[in-house]
């Protein structure tokens, strides 16, 4: 996996300097668009890269400041490792620096850096002022101890230490992303002639080759990377946290739009509902409560949909700056991964009211949290993702795959192999090979399965005493588990290793008792034994075997056939007739020994040879051919 860079954002107020100061620290203008130049605002998100004293870089990503655009802003900061907070000297902390902050907070960005602006307009006692205000303000925050750096795009003034500073921070922790896989939220789509359609976002993980193949949720269309650039340089691999332009293969415009996610084929399932812990801001500061059930707007990567907030164990309603549990249920599928940041807008007026991090992204359908619910919140909460794998897998009931888990736990799927592969080495979890498909299993669920199995078929033989067995198939809907057949089979074959259970041509019994039922079998083996040795050449048609050997069950007649036949006491001729070994490899002899003579005989020639009729000679001659004893030559038979 290519190395994770981490990703700057820029936040705050109006007119506070953001893009100035991008552009000097940077050299790139990140105001893109005509109407920017012309407003002097940043409408749209902006781009750069900033190289560090130490010789790394960041990606950075300029976000909008004006209250019209905090949608814009928020797309940008779901995906920012570090957030660079621009207010101007000689302005101090503004409405939209709070709101900023506050967003900042929800999406717990784990950084936060200050940049004094316009530094140059004031003198030193009015820094140390508005500094002082500052780190008041942001006392009761997670950025706290945030560092404070004046600084001038105009003069220069604060930005070679702003960049030591960032560099200190960027060393500082993982990137929030941490992934194998790319994913990369798209903000932009166009054409370029010549080329065909462009997209471009900040690569949150993972890392994408030209010719790689990526796939656009939640379409799920799959189109092939035909070339790289990033930061207006054409290159052969983005990397994380890149600012990256894709131009895919076989697209247009319609295959792909803003708001969709480019990541690796089958890495992530998108889903309706997610479990988080929601903290609610009160944006009108009024103290009204939030009640749950509510219509809200939810903000993740470039995108915004609508859901409702469904909070857990019965709260009726949070209160502000609270936080409890929730489930958030989705009006559209979005491609969330455990971790990811998102935010809630009311839905009108539309104000940010909340937000926070994705924990579990396919859970059930609940509000009520069981103790396992719980601690699997907890652990995700925390970032335990090993922690949240282990609790799984030990609380799975029924036999579960590596793909199970890295769902129902919300962890990447390499994670959940070393969990998996671990508790197997321990003991905790036994693994199950079934064809080509692989499963764990622990031992509660494995004594679970025995003891249901040993009951369906106590059941089963109490009802069906003349029966061998049950075919596995129809155990398992016995049995009442919601089982993956495979895995049940995989499990049979264990049971059957320890003699739990008998296991003959597909037929699964109890070992005491399937007694009854193979007794029976034995006894009208004998009699229908009996009635082919006394039958000799011309034996009865099979139901009239039944008959003379008084078998009046014909299955359990079947089966007794089926058993002399294992055991090679008879041999089946077509699908009426039966021979005992002895008769039918007297008559072989015969037809060999008369052909070997004559060279070749017709069937009546063969029929008179042999002392029967033509019912059984024409049948006996076509099982001979079958077997390779004779062939046909024209009308005739001869030696094969």
């Amino acid at each position: 996996m290519a190395a994770t860079r981490k990703v700057l954002g820029t936040a705050g107020h109006i007119d506070h300097g953001k893009s100035s100061l991008i552009q000097a620290l940077t050299g790139t203008d990140p105001d893109r668009l005509a109407e920017e130049k012309e407003r002097g605002i940043t409408i749209e998100l902006g781009f750069a890269q900033l190289q560090l004293p130490d010789g790394t870089s960041m990606g950075v990503v300029d976000v909008p400041g004006h209250e019209r655009f905090v949608r814009q802003m928020i797309s940008g900061s779901t995906g920012i490792d570090i957030a660079l907070l621009c207010i101007a000297a000689d302005d101090g902390i503004m409405p939209q620096t709070r709101e900023h902050i506050a967003v900042l907070e929800l999406l717990a960005v784990p950084a936060c850096v200050i940049a004094l602006t316009k530094s140059d307009r004031v003198d030193e006692e009015w820094i140390e002022m508005v500094s002082s205000d500052i780190r008041a303000y942001l006392t009761d925050t997670p950025f706290a101890e945030a560092p404070i750096v004046p600084t001038s795009a105009r003069t220069g003034q604060g930005l070679d230490q702003l960049k030591s500073v960032l560099a200190t921070e960027a060393g500082k922790g993982s990137a929030i992303h941490e992934n194998p896989y790319a994913r990369m939220p798209v903000d932009r789509v166009f054409t370029v002639k010549g080329a065909g359609t462009v997209v471009t976002g900040t690569l949150w993980s993972g890392s994408v080759k030209v010719g790689d193949e990526l796939q656009v949720l939640p379409s799920k269309a799959i189109s092939r990377v035909r070339s790289i650039q990033h930061h207006d340089q054409a290159a052969s691999e983005a990397s994380p946290g890149e600012r990256t332009a894709l131009n895919l293969s076989s697209f247009t415009v319609d295959n792909v739009r803003p708001g969709d996610f480019l990541v690796t084929p089958g890495s992530i399932e998108p889903t309706d509902r997610f479990d988080t812990r929601f903290t609610y801001l009160c944006p009108l500061k009024e103290g009204k409560p939030l009640a749950t059930g509510t219509r809200i707007r939810i903000a993740h990567g470039t995108k915004e949909t609508f859901g409702r907030l469904l909070l857990a164990d019965g709260l009726r309603e949070i209160k502000p700056n609270e936080s409890a549990y929730a489930q958030i249920r989705l009006e559209e599928d979005l491609p969330l991964s455990s971790g990811d940041r998102y935010i809630a807008r009311s839905y009108s007026p539309v104000a940010v009211i909340g937000g926070g991090i994705v924990l579990t992204c396919h859970p059930r359908r609940r509000t009520n949290l069981s103790a396992l619910d719980r601690t699997l919140l907890e652990a995700l909460e925390k970032g335990d993702y090993q922690r949240a794998a282990v609790q799984t897998a030990q609380a799975q009931p029924l036999p579960f795959t590596l793909a199970d888990i890295a769902r129902t736990a919300s962890v990447p799927e390499p994670l959940a192999k070393t969990v998996l592969g671990d508790l197997v080495k321990s003991g905790a979890l036994s693994q199950l090979r079934s064809g080509s498909q692989e499963f764990f299993v622990t031992r509660t669920a494995i004594q679970k399965t025995m003891g249901a199995i040993e009951n369906a078929l106590l059941a089963f033989h109490a009802k069906n005493p003349n029966e061998p067995g049950v075919h596995k198939n129809d155990l398992l809907l016995r049995c009442g588990l919601s089982m993956n057949q495979t895995a049940f089979d995989a499990l049979l074959d264990i049971a059957a290793q320890s003699g739990k259970v008998v296991i003959d041509s597909g037929a699964v019994s109890h070992p005491k008792a399937g007694a009854g039922a193979k007794a029976a079998e034995s006894k009208a083996a004998e009699s229908i034994l009996a009635v082919l040795e006394g039958g000799r050449f011309a034996p009865p048609a099979i139901p009239s075997l039944f008959d003379q050997a008084e078998v009046r069950d014909q299955s359990l007649g079947y089966r007794a056939l089926g058993a002399l036949e294992k055991q090679g006491a008879i041999v089946r001729v077509g699908k009426e007739l039966a021979f005992t070994k002895e008769s039918f490899d007297q008559l072989v002899s015969l037809t060999r020994s008369h052909l070997g003579e004559r060279g070749s005989a017709t069937v009546a020639e063969l029929k008179d040879r042999l002392g029967i009729s033509r019912k059984y000679a024409v049948p006996l001659l076509e099982e001979f051919d079958a077997r390779g004893i004779t062939k046909r030559s024209g009308d005739a038979r001869v030696l094969g």
